[in-house]
């Protein structure tokens, strides 16, 4: 499995970093600190086109919206399909916390 090559003690930290966060702000503040802009701004554009596949957009339409390449439009379209579930998870619980 996939997931058993990514697992390892630094990544639990990592992620037990990210879950001990309080709100959007120090999101904004961790990521600013540990990514840069351009990386930040490619995992938002993944989350953006795995949204858009869900809500049945075509190819062209994405690739307007969001300037995602095919490449990686198939990618997030074979992990929506195939992958472990992580953006169905999260796209799920995003439908359904309620606007604030």
């Amino acid at each position: 499995m996939q997931l058993d090559k990514l697992r390892g003690e630094h990544l639990d930290e990592l992620f037990q970093a990210i879950l001990s966060l309080n709100d959007v702000e120090e999101c904004y503040r961790f990521f600013d600190d540990i990514a840069t802009i351009s990386e930040i701004q490619s995992l938002t554009q993944r989350l953006q086109v795995a949204k858009m596949l869900r809500d049945g957009a075509t190819y062209h339409a994405i690739v307007q919206e969001t300037s995602a390449s095919t490449t990686t439009i198939s990618r997030v379209k074979r992990c929506l399909n195939y992958g472990n579930d992580g953006y169905n998870t999260v796209l799920e619980r995003l439908e359904e916390k309620p606007e604030e």
